[in-house]
């Protein structure tokens, strides 16, 4: 099937293909453990749903953003709390294969409650089921062939695929080999997927491969299945850069989910107070890469961010 036919086919799955604004939550892991004060090992938000009242957590944590989102009449894409509730990081946290599996699908499910419960004709809320990197999000270390990544997220990917999460959503991806590796294994399970890498402060992947040598290359080996792809956990300034407006990878690029702060992945790491930066400011770094990267439709926040950023971003996206 070419890509083009297939993305026609996502469009009932993938409203934000088609509709001008989607939101997303700022950063999970951050909000719990810096302003909420919950502990979270090996930055596992899945594993609140091990623990007595952490559903109830998590619902509201999504709630402010899909208030906001209905209130401005916009969309919303909710990612399960699942992005370390892959293999390896289970068995950290002691959790067998089959509890795993579990978690998984009860987190896909608390989005559905949401959906079911808020989603409206003016906010269609798309749900998620997030994944993310078998290693640390920021460091490339043992690296995977393309094979072995298929192999090894093909488990949490089939889980995913037989919820009613409306496509896979591959965060902080940072090398080319295991992001080819997840859209085979989503290709396989018969699932839209969205790959979203993170970059440095020069633009570059921590592999160091270049942002679009990495799209281009993953869209290259899967015959273009991935639905679109997105930044996230980098700052507006460490990647505007090496945007080419117009350039056939730029136009792939639907989705930013920006960090609050400046400060690079390593500075980031050392940090031991949260650097929530300016929500205005953010905003308008936002609203600047318009013109660079005019198909962006799916906005929201990573690491330091919260409603307040959301919220910003949308006000002066829809003003502008």
């Amino acid at each position: 099937m070419e890509a083009t036919d297939r993305r026609a086919r996502y469009r009932d799955a993938l409203p934000q293909l088609e509709r001008p604004l989607f939101l997303t939550e700022g950063g999970l892991e951050t909000t719990l453990i810096f302003h909420e004060g919950h502990d979270l090992p090996h930055f596992a938000a899945y594993d609140l749903l091990a623990r007595d009242g952490g559903e109830d957590v998590l619902r509201r944590y999504f709630e402010p953003y899909v208030r906001l989102a209905v209130e401005r009449r916009v969309g919303v894409v909710l990612d399960s709390p699942t992005w370390r509730a892959s293999r390896d990081w289970g068995e950290r946290l002691g959790h067998s294969p089959d509890r795993l599996a579990d978690l998984n699908r009860r987190a896909v499910a608390l989005l559905v409650e949401l959906r079911e419960e808020h989603e409206t004709e003016t906010t269609p809320i798309v749900a998620a089921g997030c994944i993310g990197p078998r290693g640390d999000g920021y460091v490339v270390a043992a690296r995977m062939t393309a094979d072995e990544a298929a192999a090894y997220h093909a488990t949490q990917v089939e889980t995913l695929a037989d919820t009613a999460a409306d496509f896979v959503s591959a965060m902080t991806m940072t090398y080319a080999d295991e992001a080819v590796g997840i859209v085979q294994a989503a290709r396989e399970a018969g699932v839209p997927v969205v790959i979203s890498f993170t970059v440095e402060t020069d633009g570059c992947l921590p592999s160091g491969q270049s942002l679009r040598d990495a799209i281009e290359e993953v869209d290259a080996r899967t015959d273009a299945y991935a639905a679109y792809f997105m930044v996230n956990c980098a700052h507006p300034s460490h990647f505007d850069a090496v945007l080419e407006p117009g350039a056939a990878w730029s136009d792939r690029i639907l989705g930013l989910r920006a960090n609050a702060s400046r400060l690079s992945h390593a500075e980031l790491d050392e940090a031991e107070e949260l650097d929530i930066g300016n929500p205005e400011e953010l905003a308008l770094e936002y609203v600047a890469l318009r013109e660079r990267l005019p198909r962006l439709t799916v906005l929201g926040g990573c690491c330091g961010t919260d409603h307040r950023h959301v919220e910003a971003i949308c006000l002066a996206w829809t003003g502008a």
